[in-house]
């Protein structure tokens, strides 16, 4: 009896002792499981914070003086990193890329991305759809790596024209990626090829920033591309991406473009000198905000609400000396707010409603406590010009006065043509227009 005693004590000892050594095993796995956790954790906020630097001399990750050079940097970015671009004037070749979730810097109107000059040369052959491999009559022009254009003469604008980059030339065959998206004719139509694109861009992406960087299209050297598919700053299909301290100027087309986006804040930055628009929300970009932008001296248009830019905040802008309309608003365009502006000296009207059908109308936007000043020229002025259909506009605490006296030309500070809906006027200071008050 004694003996099975202390068997079975030795029993239970044994059974504790092994507990006790699983307990001590386990504790020891979690340990270092917690360490294992804690390292890689602290080694992935490294990696998501760090900064990529180019230079065009000394000590950087990436060292040159042009697009090649940028884009290897973009293309190390992960997640939360910041491109450092210095000082210099580095040529685009083709357009500079961005991913999502990063910050791309310069320093202020010290760091230039320069458009390269423009070439062209017509197509020896149809380029199809789909096509990757064209024909060319100049391949001497293009090498591997340029941006490029391809168009006809009824293809060439909007989302007709294939933006692509040159991969490889051999002989008189350049062969491009992506293909083309239309199928462009040389015989009736002179199908064509030429080095245009965007030249900072961010496309499929989000959580994007750009600051203190200066993109001039070089406009006297290049051909036309619209803002559709591009602009000297680009976005296409993007969410959650600043503009701000940057200057976007001398681009042949528009400076600012943002297409099939929500949630571009465009802030502090200036757009002038292009053929085009200043800054151009289109094809369905809502909750957009422009704030503290200076918009002046281009061709056609300030800002231009293309199709469907709905939910927008425009404040604090200064929209001028530009050659048709100071604001656009046409198809769609809905529910936007544009507050404290200065909208000064632009060629035809400060405000522009386009005409659309009833449906389709800029209905329900708000202007508050804005200036809309001196606008029009020698055969026509507005402050605001609203067309057919538009309805439900509200002009409230605004000044709408030309104060040039003998030489005024805003005729009339609200404008509205036979058929235009409502508009409630309220407490707008009036004064000095051509035509009456």
């Amino acid at each position: 009896m004694e003996s099975r005693i202390v068997a079975e004590q030795g029993s239970a000892i044994l059974v504790k002792s092994f507990l006790a050594f699983f307990a001590v095993i386990a504790l020891a796995a979690s340990i270092a499981a917690n360490v294992a956790c804690t390292s890689r954790s602290v080694a992935e906020s490294t990696l998501s914070n760090r900064t990529i630097t180019v230079a065009q001399s000394g000590n950087a990750e990436v060292v040159g003086t042009d697009s090649t050079a940028l884009q290897k940097a973009a293309d190390m970015l992960r997640s939360g990193d910041t491109l450092d671009i210095s000082a210099g004037t580095y040529q685009m070749d083709t357009s500079l890329l961005i991913p999502s979730n990063v910050t791309v810097r310069g320093t202020a109107g010290k760091t230039i991305l320069l458009k390269s000059r423009g070439v062209e040369s017509a197509l020896t052959e149809d380029g199809d759809y789909g096509e990757s491999y064209l024909f060319v009559a100049d391949s001497e022009k293009f090498h591997p790596g340029m941006g490029v254009e391809i168009l006809d003469d009824t293809l060439k604008g909007d989302y007709d024209v294939t933006i692509s980059k040159v991969v490889a030339v051999q002989g008189h065959m350049l062969q491009i990626n992506p293909p083309t998206v239309r199928d462009y004719d040389l015989g009736q139509r002179h199908a064509r090829i030429r080095n245009t694109y965007p030249i900072l861009c961010t496309e499929n992406a989000e959580n994007v920033t750009f600051e203190d960087l200066t993109v001039d299209g070089n406009k006297a050297e290049n051909a036309y591309l619209d803002g559709c598919r591009g602009g000297a700053i680009y976005m296409y299909n993007v969410r959650n991406v600043t503009v701000k301290n940057c200057v976007a100027r001398n681009y042949n087309g528009d400076g600012i473009s943002f297409q099939i986006s929500d949630n571009v804040h465009i802030l502090n930055s200036e757009s002038y000198g292009h053929t085009g628009y200043g800054v151009h929300p289109g094809t369905g970009s809502a909750n957009s905000e422009v704030e503290r932008c200076h918009l002046h001296n281009n061709a056609d248009i300030g800002l231009f609400l293309c199709w469907r830019v709905r939910h927008g905040r425009f404040r604090d802008n200064i929209i001028e000396d530009n050659g048709r309309y100071g604001i656009s608003i046409g198809h769609k365009d809905t529910d936007n707010e544009f507050t404290n502006n200065t909208i000064a000296r632009n060629g035809v009207s400060g405000v522009y409603f386009r005409e659309e059908t009833p449906l389709n109308a800029g209905h329900r936007n708000t202007f508050r406590s804005n200036k809309v000043l001196d606008n029009g020229g020698a055969k026509a002025g507005y402050g605001f010009y609203v067309a057919t259909h538009v309805n439900d506009t509200v002009i409230v605490g605004n000044q709408i006065s030309d104060t040039r006296g003998p030489n005024a030309t805003q005729r009339y500070a609200v404008y509205k043509t036979k058929g235009a809906g409502s508009v409630q006027l309220e407490s707008n200071t009036i004064e000095g227009n051509a035509a009456g008050n």
